[in-house]
């Protein structure tokens, strides 16, 4: 091997282990899930085993109520938040250019958000990503923030269905990345995310096409209820 197939070897190598770290880094910050921690340890009583069983803001709050809620709030931007931050640090720093931080936002983005769907210390059941994904959003560019959240905002108050506004918001990300940056590869990792944001919601869209979808409210949902 000559010395400069050597170096381009090395130079691969660290790339790799970069990406690599950045994306188990994030992902295990994802898998701080809040619904799940504050009412598994907090409350003993593991949102899991009720309402959808989905281990998000929507169904806790539905469950649960409270002050408690800002506190999952809370936990699910704060881990996204970080592992933006860390993939926009170290990969824009091995990486260069002004691309490198925009590729670490996403690169991180998607594993925190994998992370937060599939936490392997709750046995790979989280929730359906749209508070870390909607905070992904907001830290990545505010003209992709403005197209998911704007749309998620006008469907979920119209429709007070918070489902299809994270529908929307899914399913538009990726247009709204190839809009802004025109990357292929942008345009691939956001094409995952967004999709797995409509995927973990497929139910909640066949229940709002048969009509039964429940709706949101402010209001804790008394003990019987759907």
């Amino acid at each position: 091997m000559t010395p400069m197939n050597s170096e381009v070897s090395q130079s691969f190598f660290l790339l790799a282990g970069v990406f690599l770290g950045v994306a188990a880094v994030a992902y295990f910050l994802g898998c701080f899930n809040g619904a799940v921690i504050v009412s598994k340890y907090i409350l003993h009583n593991d949102i899991r085993n009720h309402g959808s069983g989905n281990a998000g803001l929507t169904n806790f709050h539905r469950v649960f109520g409270g002050g408690l809620t800002f506190v999952v709030i809370l936990c699910d931007v704060v881990k996204a938040i970080l592992a933006v931050l860390i993939g926009t640090l170290i990969i824009g720093m091995v990486t260069g250019g002004w691309m490198g931080p925009v590729l670490g936002k996403y690169w991180a983005g998607l594993f925190c958000l994998l992370g937060h769907m599939f936490p392997c210390m709750f046995h790979f059941k989280g929730g359906k990503g749209i508070l870390s994904g909607g905070t992904i959003a907001l830290m990545l560019d505010w003209r992709v923030a403005l197209v998911v959240w704007g749309g998620f905002l006008i469907l979920a108050v119209l429709t007070k269905w918070v489902s299809l506004g994270s529908i929307w918001a899914g399913a538009s990300f990726p247009f709204a990345t190839w809009f802004v940056y025109h990357d292929i590869f942008l345009l691939i990792l956001s094409i995952i995310l967004g999709g797995l944001i409509v995927w973990k919601h497929r139910g909640n869209l066949k229940r709002i096409l048969s009509g039964t979808e429940s709706k949101f409210s402010l209001h804790k949902k008394k003990e019987g209820t759907q």
